[in-house]
């Protein structure tokens, strides 16, 4: 059953994305950068919602995500070749599995988890967002189940994932990272507000999403 609250999650975090990466054609637009940290924490309640409410483990889900990180990495690194990091897909993919592993009794997704979340350990210098981002979908899970309190921890990984960024880290009091680390945390309340509406008529987000990252990157390397 299609969710409207949960397209308008997905909306918002797209629209978001694609204003942060307009920089690279308006240099002048800097602070889109700010706006662009809503986008991750987005798409990983995205992550969280169908996870949590699936009863089965979707291999193809896992199979689309793979195959778009494989996808996304030539366009990510034509457009920002001196990228220390993979692209988005690789810090999302590992994050399901994580997700996978909190939702689901099963042994070999446990260790499926497990190992994602070992491997982001050891090469979270490679991954955007880090370690902390391939938390952050698990952290949405848990925040919805068992609320109260709880809920500071996507807060926090939120704001640690943009924290991996060195330059953010060795500026902690510049206003940049200042407002950074606020628009990050601000993803977490302005997601469940997103979620609970529920009769808008927001257009459904379906599986073009998965090719949409890939293309608009070329297109911006294209205007560029």
């Amino acid at each position: 059953m299609r969710s409207a609250g949960l397209d308008l999650v997905k909306w918002v975090a797209i629209v978001t994305m694609v204003a942060d990466h307009v920089r690279f054609i308006w240099p002048e637009a800097q602070g889109l950068f700010i706006v662009g940290r809503l986008a991750f924490p987005l798409f990983c309640l995205a992550m969280a919602v169908n996870v949590g409410r699936a009863g089965n483990i979707n291999v193809r889900y896992l199979g689309w995500m793979l195959a778009f990180a494989v996808v996304s990495e030539a366009p990510y690194r034509w457009l920002d070749p001196d990228s220390q990091t993979f692209s988005i897909m690789p810090t999302l993919t590992l994050g399901l599995l994580v997700a996978w592993s909190l939702q689901h009794q099963q042994a070999w997704v446990r260790l499926g988890g497990l190992a994602a979340a070992l491997l982001a350990a050891l090469y979270s210098e490679y991954l955007m967002y880090g370690l902390p981002g391939v938390l952050l979908p698990a952290g949405w899970l848990l925040a919805r189940r068992q609320g109260a309190l709880v809920w500071l921890l996507p807060c926090l990984l939120a704001v640690a994932g943009n924290l991996t960024n060195s330059w953010l880290r060795g500026h902690l009091e510049a206003p940049v990272t200042l407002l950074t680390m606020a628009a990050a945390a601000l993803a977490i309340p302005l997601g469940c507000l997103l979620l609970r509406v529920e009769h808008w008529p927001v257009p459904a987000v379906r599986r073009w999403g998965y090719l949409f990252y890939p293309v608009h990157l070329l297109l911006i390397n294209v205007l560029v």
